[in-house]
């Protein structure tokens, strides 16, 4: 794997007087994780807090705590190879960011193709070119997918960082995976046919530690005012509603869903005892239940959130083996195979 340089974007990144040592600090920040607990984005940019001269009265230490509140950064994962993004997540990546104030980093994985060819290969199919010409390709889409999203950003104020790698068809997932570990969460965008993009969302659902959220082409990210929570009380879900926590909190309402007829509960009233913890927050939150009937749970829960208004969706993902889930068709592969808004899963 390579990696070419960092480019920082915004006019806070400027590389003149104070505000190049502020690009130098960020290019820090985003390489190495051990730099991300001393430094702090906010929109003017990242501040150093120096707890040394930090007086001990009781308002300067609240002061101090409100410059170094932590900022979200997402980062978005461009697919390039076979299946490239639509230029369609430009517009939405730079949505949602902005909704959660958040900093946006974008990653253009360009293939890297392993020369297997001999001296028969070369005279009769001309592997090498060939080889050369995908690369090209790739690496061509990556930066017009990163300029695309540079505009974005640049129109709606969003801090953005833009980054290439290059990695093996076969590691793609993985190089997405270990680069989401630096960042808050993983974006992709998400098309039907697009089996690229399925591959990194599951890399980096299982590989990274860090929710992804699926951006579907099929929608205009809007306002989220409406999030919608699959709640069955399990392990994945509880960590999908604590990932979902910049979601949640900025929420006009959430609704807790409930399916009562997929599987044994652990409770009759864990919709309601989710809701009201919610409530207790500050959040406006209500429980819900339907019953899945014939339909698959992935497709009833989708049906049902866009039904009541909901604007995203936020659920465990792949809480049995991705095998038993494929066989059987639990949630997280219903969800996969016909996504109809933008869904939040953690693992």
């Amino acid at each position: 794997m390579s990696v070419s340089g960092l480019r920082l974007c915004g006019p806070q990144f400027a590389t003149d007087g104070h505000a190049g040592n502020r690009s130098n600090s960020c290019a820090g920040t985003i390489g190495a994780a051990r730099a991300l607990p001393h430094l702090r984005w906010i929109k003017a940019g990242l501040v150093h807090c120096d707890y040394k001269n930090v007086a001990n009265d009781g308002r300067s230490a609240v002061a101090a705590m409100a410059v170094n509140l932590m900022k979200v950064i997402a980062s978005l994962t461009l697919a390039t190879y076979p299946d490239a993004n639509s230029s369609k997540i430009a517009a939405n990546s730079v949505a949602l960011v902005k909704q959660i104030d958040a900093a946006l980093h974008a990653v253009a994985i360009n293939v890297d193709i392993p020369d297997v060819s001999n001296a028969l290969s070369t005279y009769l199919l001309d592997l090498p070119t060939k080889i050369r010409d995908v690369e090209a390709a790739s690496r061509k889409g990556g930066r017009t997918l990163l300029e695309a999203i540079a505009k974005q950003a640049a129109h709606g104020g969003v801090t953005l960082t833009t980054q290439e790698l290059t990695a093996p068809p076969a590691l793609m997932g993985d190089v997405a995976a270990k680069q989401c570990r630096y960042f808050d969460v993983g974006l992709i965008g998400w098309a039907p046919a697009n089996q690229t993009a399925r591959m990194i969302a599951e890399a980096i659902l299982f590989g990274s530690g860090r929710p992804t959220l699926l951006l579907p082409d099929s929608t205009d990210v809007e306002v989220l005012r409406h999030v919608v929570v699959a709640w069955d009380g399990s392990r994945v879900a509880a960590r999908a509603v604590a990932d979902a926590q910049a979601f949640l909190e900025r929420a006009a309402s959430i609704t807790v869903l409930t399916v009562t007829d997929e599987k044994p509960l652990p409770g009759h009233d864990i919709g309601e005892r989710l809701a009201q913890g919610l409530r207790t927050r500050g959040l406006v939150a209500e429980a819900a239940s339907i019953q899945a009937g014939d339909r698959s749970i992935g497709i009833a829960v989708q049906e049902e959130a866009l039904k009541i208004g909901g604007d995203l969706l936020i659920m465990g993902g792949y809480g049995h083996s991705r095998v038993r889930d494929f066989v059987l068709g639990g949630a997280t592969e219903g969800v996969l195979a016909d996504l109809r808004l933008p869904v939040l899963l953690s693992h």
